[in-house]
């Protein structure tokens, strides 16, 4: 049976034991050792964040790629699949931050062109996103690898199931007499996968306890050839 079954029904999931405790602390240890004073470094008093991670702290690759995610990589992309995008979060324990029920609807790339069907363009730290064609966006799988227990009290992803397959769906329009809410809880070491088009939210932390998270985004999906993913890592 494959590990990720049902997860593209119902938009998420989550795997205990994906890291050994040893490989989470080798994990920590290595962004410890960062340097924060870099712009794609966010420091405030309810959140830390580290943008581009994986290109900012290179040393945790062998860590986080190891047999098992690749495993799950494999059953979700086949052979040949890439990074996109990688934030590092860390939601410290008297955090008040919370974010309210959205869609990913952007992606992260090199320059700003007019593309057809891209709109929505920003720019923040000399990087570019933009809201791409909804084929684009449903071909991302995410993956969030939990360095610290994660519950309902510290913050622990709230989602609406099945919501990934209505395109571009408003919060202000969710529905909660036909729609349900489901609280993604995940153990130290375990991994949550998510369709960025989930509609998912986070409550502020409650229980005094910190919530560590890596944020990655995979694709197997170029392009159009005059633009480039800007955080794109290829893997194999």
């Amino acid at each position: 049976m494959k590990q990720t079954r049902g997860f593209f029904a119902n938009g998420f999931t989550t795997l205990d034991s994906i890291y050994t405790t040893d490989e989470v602390e080798n994990i920590l240890q290595q962004i410890s050792h960062a340097n924060t004073n870099r712009e794609t470094f966010r420091k405030s008093n309810d959140l830390f964040a580290i943008r581009q991670f994986l290109k900012e702290v290179p040393e945790v690759l062998d860590t986080i790629f190891n047999t098992n995610l690749e495993t799950l990589l494999k059953e979700l992309f086949g052979d040949r699949y890439f990074v996109v995008k990688s934030i590092y979060f860390d939601k410290p324990e008297t955090s008040n931050w919370y974010v309210s029920y959205h869609q990913d609807l952007t992606i992260s790339v090199d320059k700003k062109l007019e593309l057809e069907g891209f709109a929505f363009w920003t720019r923040k730290q000399n990087q570019f996103a933009v809201q791409p064609p909804l084929d684009i966006l449903k071909n991302l799988v995410t993956v969030r690898i939990h360095l610290d227990e994660t519950n309902g009290g510290n913050g622990a992803l709230k989602v609406v199931p099945k919501s990934h397959l209505k395109g571009i769906y408003r919060p202000e329009t969710i529905d909660w007499t036909t729609e349900s809410e489901v609280s993604c809880n995940v153990s130290k070491g375990g991994i949550m996968l998510m369709k960025p088009l989930l509609l998912h939210s986070s409550s502020r932390t409650t229980n005094s306890r910190r919530r560590r998270v890596i944020h990655i985004e995979f694709s197997n999906k170029e392009l159009p050839t005059q633009l480039n993913w800007a955080e794109r890592i290829n893997l194999n």
